[in-house]
């Protein structure tokens, strides 16, 4: 395992200088947005994929920094009801493939996306709730004639480009939120479908990650490093379903953090260990979302913290039986 880092927050540098810093820091894999939600400012596909020459700057730039890239993110929703929007995220995710393709990287990652309620809709309807039974009709038309039949075409796409693993983020919002909703469109579309497993997504939902791990093993294709910190007394008011904005702390039932802020060293190694248990020895990439610590303290605290836990070496033959 490599404790490594999504560099969206560096969005307003150069590469170079990201790495720069990074490398500084110890961190050797980075994870790049190349499109989406997270941008493309380290990896832009429309200048990568027709300029030879930026295509070689940016090599020469990872190899100067002996950099490794864990993935390329595009996270989006490119079963948005509006053609338009999800043509947009769709497009992203392919060009993304195509650049994967280009740097010989197997794992791009993005969100399930989540449709209308109907052919009708103009926008996501996400249905969380067993009752009214209009909720299993909306659940029933988003899985069987748009996310499962959306994404065995574009898993085909993506594996006739060499890409081997398409890591969906599970996250409230979307068609696939919780380890039950990844695996059912793992096991009706097939492997190439997997986790990019991000606990604090997990854990205000009630999820135990450890357990998730466990259960989900080779379905984990990466790995976010994101804690969140649960407000007990307004959980205990209102719950975890929370659509105040992060402007409003005091008041949420939760808020994302850095790793350590949100739960303590034992949770964290426990999931370490199981991720080592169920045979995952890629990066441990800090997603840097904390709106109490500015980038450089949070991302910095997050890689201390994070390099004391990470299991770096196999273990070899046991010596004591």
């Amino acid at each position: 395992m490599k404790v490594g880092v999504l560099t969206v927050p560096f969005s307003g540098q150069s590469l170079d200088e990201t790495l720069k810093y990074l490398t500084h820091l110890g961190v050797h894999t980075v994870e790049l947005g190349a499109g989406g939600y997270p941008g493309s400012a380290h990896a832009n596909p429309d200048l990568l994929l027709h300029d030879e020459k930026a295509l070689q700057q940016f090599k020469e730039t990872i190899k100067k920094y002996n950099v490794t890239i864990s993935a390329l993110s595009c996270h989006g929703n490119p079963v948005h009801p509006n053609l338009e929007i999800a043509q947009g995220f769709h497009q992203a995710f392919e060009k993304t493939v195509l650049l994967a393709e280009k740097l010989s990287i197997d794992t791009v990652i993005t969100f399930s996306g989540c449709p209308g309620g109907s052919k009708a809709d103009q926008t996501p309807n996400w249905a969380v709730s067993a009752w009214p039974n209009d909720f299993q009709d909306i659940l029933k038309y988003q899985w069987e004639e748009v996310l499962i039949p959306y994404w065995k075409k574009t898993a085909a796409f993506a594996a006739s480009h060499g890409v081997k693993k398409i890591a969906l983020e599970m996250h409230p919002g979307f068609a696939v939120y919780n380890p039950e909703t990844m695996m059912k469109l793992r096991h009706a579309v097939g492997d190439i479908m997997g986790a990019n497993f991000d606990p604090s997504h997990l854990f205000w939902q009630g999820i135990d990650p450890v357990l998730a791990i466990k259960e989900m093993g080779s379905a984990i294709h990466h790995f976010h490093a994101k804690d969140t910190q649960m407000f007990e007394e307004n959980v205990k008011k209102n719950g975890v379903l929370d659509m105040k904005t992060y402007a409003y702390l005091k008041e949420r039932a939760w808020v994302f953090r850095t790793v350590g802020y949100g739960h303590d060293m034992k949770v964290w190694k426990d999931m370490i260990t199981m991720l080592r248990i169920v045979g995952y020895d890629g990066a441990i990439s800090i997603e840097h979302e904390d709106s109490l610590m500015s980038i450089h303290e949070g991302l910095e605290k997050a890689v201390s913290f994070l390099q004391q836990l990470v299991i770096n070496e196999q273990p070899g033959q046991a010596w004591w039986f």
